[in-house]
């Protein structure tokens, strides 16, 4: 018999069991803190992140697009508010009565049994049941969802069911729906379709200015102009609302709401000036009409700092509705088209022509040739030249004077301007020889990029001086074999009207924030100076006789002393020269003894009369006097032009406290013009003219008048 000692006292084999369950219990709480360890500090954000994915919903709130302005405050692209339909797929599914019929396999059918319970399975006239069966019977299937939607939105019913019903936790349905269709789709009251504030990117003026604004797409990114260039300005940063929900996808009246507030893009200031666009605009359209061209590009820039003062291509389009054409019948002709020539159609009518086209600049390239043989002193502005209609002894050369049946003869070198001599400038260029021609082509900027900040800039074509023949070398002295852009010759002649100074094309000054404080600046850049002061001034005396004595005198203006050069050129197709197709231009400067204004008009393609002295010089005149007008530049009168305006003046007529109905009808009668540029309304008040009322002006002249 054992005695009590014995029998308390645990044995070697109990001992061992206690110590293996001790060890295994510690074993199995280590793993279970190993575990609660991982999930939390390694997994954590992530299972926090997939469960507030399941209770919240993540909206973005894009950032308004900044403005754009032009270099007077005239605001010429906007952002406004604009309501937003939205779509959460899963949430539009789960408060669907569809959620109801659901596969076995289904993750979320715990969570609709647990939601309606088992309702045949329901006593009859218990109230629980019955709130249950009125919520069923309140539920939409997402085939009636689809149907109410497309009927508000004006959509495609298929459409809309396929964007609902796709695996996608957020989906736009339509951008900026109108106050009427955002109230139906509210009163609606579908789970998971919510309307948001959002921002819709809108063109006050329609087609003004559509080559340097560009447009944006839905998504509000910038895709042409200045609308690309300076997108990552202009976009700002977007913010988000960040909701609590309920399993349905309601929003829990107590949960907690995160709002990021967005971050409003910058403001851009153009340099171009909107009443000056205007002028260019309507010069543009007037040549159009009255030549039937294939399209009229102006371009105008201030010699002195590069920037842009307008620039416009006719015929354009309207960045509000870019992809349709402004033509009715073409318009027409668009709906045949396949996809794919519907697309190239939408490509060749944004593309910027003054930027993004080549051509041969035919005689109004010819002031540079002489510069660069003044600058070379391979001429002399006394040195005589002989015409005899022919270009000899080049060889392979068969050119002749545009005047060979009556040769200009012996002619002083502001004559051969004047006369725009081909066999004269054919001596020119070879007496310049190719590498130097060359050298000063890379110099004004030819054959590569300007420096504007517009996208898609061609570089033109020069050849090297390796590969120069004589006669290529007399081609390219009359314009011939050399492609440039419009802006790439505009820049190389505002070189000579500033003094031999080559400056950066400029057309964006400023980046300003939403309180009007300027964040950058960009400021103006001189490339190189190509010329001296001597020679450019040398030019621009020339350039004045073209006008004076020559063929641009129809670009006269009294009491301004312009400069030109016009250009007939022969259009080059697919290599060649067809007949009958040009391209004409004139090139104006004004005053050229302190120029203000480089502009340059190209008509491609005109019918019926092409040569530029006719088509385009005059409406380049009458630019010019616009311009400088509006911009104050006092005339200077001859004697002989003080003799015909005194008898051609007008005395400016008190406008003040007038609608501008009666102001226009009042202008008209006496002859005179205004500014009033955009779609304004017609009983809108009077608050300011310029000139002053009594102010003596020419017929014609433009009355600057301010508006409330």
């Amino acid at each position: 018999m054992r005695n009590s000692n014995e029998i308390s006292s645990p044995n070697l084999q109990n001992k061992r069991r206690i110590l293996v369950f001790l060890l295994f219990f510690f074993a199995v709480t280590l793993l279970l803190i190993g575990r609660l360890g991982y999930i939390q500090l390694i997994k954590g954000n992530e299972y926090k992140k997939g469960a507030y994915e399941q209770w919240s919903k993540d909206v973005v709130i894009n950032a308004k697009r900044g403005t754009i302005y032009d270099s007077k405050g005239k605001k010429l692209a906007v952002s406004i508010n604009a309501n937003t339909v939205v779509c959460f797929p899963v949430d539009v599914r789960k408060g669907s009565s569809d959620r109801i019929i659901v596969d076995p396999e289904d993750e979320d059918e715990g969570f609709i049994s647990k939601f309606f319970g088992n309702i045949n399975k329901k006593i009859a006239g218990n109230k629980e049941e019955e709130l249950l069966q009125a919520s069923l019977k309140d539920l939409k299937s997402l085939d009636e969802i689809a149907t109410i939607l497309s009927e508000i939105l004006e959509l495609d019913k298929d459409a809309v069911y396929k964007k609902i019903t796709q695996n996608s936790k957020y989906v736009v349905l339509q951008r900026w729906i109108t106050d009427e269709q955002a109230k139906k789709i509210r009163e609606a009251k579908i789970t998971g379709i919510s309307i948001i504030d959002d921002n819709k990117r809108v063109y006050p003026y329609g087609n003004f200015a559509s080559y340097i604004l560009g447009f944006t797409n839905s998504d509000q990114q910038g895709l042409y102009g200045v609308e690309a260039t300076f997108d990552k300005y202009l976009t700002g940063v977007p913010g988000r609302l960040v909701v609590n929900t309920d399993g349905v996808g309601r929003e829990l009246p107590y949960g907690y709401n995160e709002y990021y507030e967005s971050q409003d893009g910058y403001g851009i200031v153009l340099t171009i000036d909107e009443t000056i666009q205007h002028f260019a605009e309507k010069s543009a359209a007037e040549v159009l009409a009255n030549t039937n061209a294939k399209r009229v590009n102006f371009i105008a820039m201030d010699p002195k700092t590069g920037d842009i003062i307008a620039m416009t291509s006719k015929t354009d389009y309207d960045p509000n509705n870019p992809r349709e054409p402004l033509d009715e019948n073409l318009k027409e002709e668009w709906k045949t088209l396949s996809a794919e020539d519907l697309k190239k159609q939408w490509y060749d009518m944004w593309r910027n022509p003054i930027v993004n086209d080549i051509y041969e600049p035919g005689s109004t390239f010819k002031p540079l040739v002489i510069a660069i043989a003044l600058q070379e002193n391979k001429t002399q502005p006394s040195r005589t030249y002989y015409c005899d209609g022919y270009v000899k002894g080049v060889a392979g050369s068969t050119m002749k004077c545009w005047r060979y049946y009556n040769p200009h003869g012996r002619q002083t070198l502001a004559e051969v301007l004047q006369n725009s001599c081909n066999d004269a400038m054919a001596e020119i260029g070879i007496d310049i020889g190719a590498e130097t021609f060359y050298k000063y082509l890379r110099a004004l900027g030819f054959a590569e990029p300007s420096g504007i900040a517009l996208n898609g800039e061609a570089l033109g074509i020069v050849n090297h001086y390796k590969y120069m023949t004589d006669a290529n070398l007399v081609r390219q002295s009359i314009g011939q074999s050399v492609a440039v852009t419009p802006l790439q010759l505009l820049t190389a002649i505002a070189c000579l009207a500033n003094d031999g100074n080559l400056m950066e094309p400029r057309i964006v000054k400023q980046l300003i924030d939403s309180e009007g404080n300027v964040v950058k600046n960009f400021d103006t850049v001189t490339r190189r100076t190509v010329f001296s002061e001597d020679v450019a001034d040398s030019v621009m005396e020339m350039m004045e006789t073209v006008v004076t004595l020559g063929g641009g005198k129809a670009a006269a203006v009294p009491g301004y002393r312009v400069g030109g050069k016009t250009g007939t050129a022969q259009k080059v197709i697919d290599g060649q020269y067809p007949e009958g197709v040009y391209i004409s231009s004139f090139i104006g400067v004004a005053p050229t003894n302190d120029p203000r204004i480089v502009c340059l008009m190209t008509v491609d393609e005109p019918q019926g009369t092409y040569y530029a002295s006719i088509i385009a010089a005059p409406i380049v005149g009458d630019m010019i006097e616009e311009t400088l007008k509006y911009m104050e530049v006092e005339p200077q009168y001859s004697e002989q032009e003080l003799g015909v305006i005194e008898k051609a003046t007008i005395e400016v007529p008190n406008l003040i406290g007038m609608t501008l109905e009666d102001g226009s009808k009042l202008l008209q009668k006496y002859g005179l013009q205004h500014n009033v540029t955009l779609d304004v309304e017609a009983d809108v008040i009077i608050k300011d003219q310029f000139p002053q009322a009594g102010t003596k002006v020419t017929k014609k002249s433009i009355v600057t008048l301010i508006l409330n």
